[in-house]
């Protein structure tokens, strides 16, 4: 059988669907009696770092927070931009 636009036996899905990815799991519990529950947020402490030591711009928010109770907040301009970026992204 043929392959057309990547789609037939040798595509990456098919090869993961027939051979699946097998790993064993330890149902067992530890042995030590001295166990402790532990989090580690990875990837995430220097951003809860920097909202912690940043300076929130007051002026800022509530110049913002103004527009968007008076409803100017909101424009054309902003809106076709946010939606210019969007779909930049999502070309990428």
């Amino acid at each position: 059988m043929s392959s057309i636009n990547s789609v037939g036996g040798n595509s990456p899905v098919q090869k993961i669907t027939t051979n699946p990815i097998k790993k064993e799991i330890s149902t067992q519990a530890p042995q030590s009696s001295n166990t402790t529950d532990k989090v580690e947020l990875s990837g995430m402490s220097h951003l809860l770092k920097a909202l912690k030591t940043n300076d929130v711009r007051t002026d800022k928010v509530a110049d913002i927070r103004a527009q968007i109770e008076a409803g100017t907040y909101e424009t054309d301009d902003k809106l076709d931009a946010a939606a210019d970026k969007l779909l930049d992204d999502l070309m990428k």
